[in-house]
């Protein structure tokens, strides 16, 4: 089994599902905050930099989901600087592993080969689950 950091957003209900199903596989986690995680260019970019920047954004965000934001017009420097502005469009949560391979979002199949992971509950486990499309929290 493995250790993993995960970057998650406090009281979403997405994450929470995630993490069961993780510490059902009989991982071990470290939670942490990924509002509040002091990012820089290169921490973020040990993360995003094998997807294209379009990847990196979370699609719930009210910027995004508003239209506000189109994540496929942006470049990856532009990308970057939203992202590190406002850690909320950073898709999640982000995974490392202890040997510190990381994956970014929670694609049960990704998952699966990142780590191990059986007996998943039914669902979807790679987006956040309510009756109004947002997470349990006011800040999606």
């Amino acid at each position: 089994m493995a250790h993993i950091t995960f970057y998650e957003k406090p009281g979403c209900g997405g994450n929470a599902r995630q993490r069961a199903a993780l510490e059902a596989a009989g991982h071990t986690l470290e939670r942490r905050n990924l509002l509040a995680e002091p990012w820089t260019r290169e921490t973020l970019l040990a993360f995003l930099a094998p997807l294209p920047p379009a990847a990196w954004f979370n699609r719930s965000a009210p910027r995004i989901k508003s239209g506000e934001l189109d994540p496929d017009a942006v470049n990856a420097e532009a990308a970057l600087a939203l992202l590190l502005a406002e850690p909320l469009l950073i898709r999640r949560p982000l995974l490392r592993r202890e040997d510190g391979a990381t994956l970014v979002g929670f694609d049960t199949a990704e998952v699966h080969a990142f780590v191990g992971l059986h007996d998943a509950p039914p669902g979807r486990l790679d987006v956040c689950v309510s009756p109004s499309g947002h997470c349990a929290s006011p800040e999606s």
